[in-house]
């Protein structure tokens, strides 16, 4: 079952009122725009986006008692999503950048590095070209490609190690599942208190779906959309994320556009992290535009 982080954070930050326009720029589970749609049901309307199909089909179980329109797409494709469904000026968007537990356990695309299934990575359902899969990358590009990857993308110290046990493992035969990738990585790595491969999948996740790009373009057409004294709430699980959040809350409040509203990042308590593993390295941030 997908448990939606920082829950109670989320909908006390955003203050959803009646009337409004809740904007939910990755709705995975369902579990941030289902608690919405629980605690105010028809009084507002739900535009809801994921570029999971079998995301989009769970959501819109989830959002059926409201106002809710739940379309496929990527957030880098905002304006175009919220000019289809005739969304001018949403009140309150949430970004929530983590993979769902629906995501890692049932999607049999590779995102976990405990499931022996296809190594491919892509929230598309059903990719179009091979050789933008995580496989095409492992299987396809040259050592100094994967290293830069590794390095950028998942900050590995051992990019090059890691690198070079996956040409050597490749020569033998194709590395074509999730489990393959994740037991050559942890030849190279010695246990710790998060998983090897843990860093080398968050790498090849983000160059497969070019997220930081993605998270660029969504966060500025996100509050370019805005409503004025609208807020833009976004989770984020890794410092690359992170970055990209902060600084652009940071510029927006410079130039007098928004007011941030979280000085520092609210993180998960220890009870929440005690119920829900994967939460342990949320962090929300949350900026209102002036």
């Amino acid at each position: 079952m997908h448990i939606p982080v920082l829950l109670k954070e989320v909908l006390y930050g955003l203050a959803i009122k009646k009337g409004e326009i809740f904007l939910d720029c990755t709705a995975g589970g369902g579990g941030h725009s289902g608690a919405v749609c629980h605690q105010l049901g028809s009084s507002i309307k739900i535009v809801a986006i994921d570029q999971d199909e079998d995301a989009v089909n769970r959501v819109k179980e989830e959002l059926f008692p409201c106002d809710g329109i739940v379309k496929i797409g990527n957030f880098r494709n905002l304006d175009r999503i919220l000019d289809e469904t005739g969304t001018k000026q949403p009140n309150k968007i949430l970004f929530d950048l983590g993979l769902s537990s629906n995501q890692l356990e049932e999607s049999h695309r590779g995102f976990s590095f405990q499931r022996d299934e296809p190594l491919l990575m892509t929230f598309e359902k059903n990719p179009l070209d091979y050789r933008a899969t995580a496989a095409g990358i492992i299987n396809g590009w040259n050592q100094e490609e994967i290293v830069d990857i590794l390095l950028r993308f998942g900050e590995e110290r051992r990019a090059r190690k890691i690198a070079e046990a996956i040409i050597t493992e490749r020569k033998r035969q194709p590395i074509t599942t999730a489990k393959q990738l994740a037991d050559i990585v942890a030849k190279v790595i010695p246990r710790g208190k998060i998983h090897p491969a843990t860093k080398t999948f968050q790498a090849l996740r983000i160059a497969v779906n070019d997220e930081l790009n993605a998270l660029t373009e969504g966060l500025r057409q996100s509050f370019q959309r805005l409503a004025p004294n609208g807020r833009l709430a976004v989770i984020s699980f890794h410092s690359l994320e992170d970055r990209i959040v902060k600084n652009f809350f940071r510029d927006k409040n410079k130039a007098g556009l928004g007011k941030v509203l979280t000085k520092k990042p609210i993180v998960p308590t220890a009870e929440e992290i005690t119920g829900n593993g994967r939460a342990r390295s949320a962090k929300l941030r949350i900026i209102e535009k002036v």
